[in-house]
């Protein structure tokens, strides 16, 4: 994650009251979600890592939406998101609407995912 990745995803993030941050299990991944956790400042409910493949994602899905933030943030890769978006949309309140996602996932089909590109601009799908 480029430095301007990281402030465009502080941006998104905005004036959140509270994030839960979701990753997969890659040591890319955890690092960038506890770098942008740091650079944000604010406060995380929950930290929560999933596997690329599983049986149904069903736990940790349910640990990301129990907390109902006012910001979910994703740092994974498009592999282990696939079937953890699925997951989530299946079986949780989780809205892809209140998701920031870094550069990794531009290219997930997700309506109302945003993030960050790697140049500090922003997409939305």
């Amino acid at each position: 994650m480029t430095e301007e990745e990281l402030e465009a995803m502080v941006r998104l993030v905005g004036r959140a009251r509270h994030v839960v941050i979701g990753t997969s299990a890659d040591p890319v991944s955890r690092a960038n979600g506890e770098r942008i956790a740091e650079a944000w400042g604010g406060l995380v409910l929950a930290t929560v890592t999933w596997p690329e493949t599983a049986a149904s994602w069903l736990r940790q899905a349910r640990r990301f939406a129990a907390p109902e933030p006012d910001v979910w943030v994703v740092s994974a890769t498009p592999a282990g998101w696939a079937g953890m978006a699925r997951r989530l949309a299946a079986s949780t309140s989780w809205s892809p609407h209140r998701t920031v996602a870094t550069a990794t996932l531009e290219e997930c089909p997700l309506p109302g995912l945003r993030g960050a590109r790697a140049d500090g601009s922003s997409w939305e799908n």
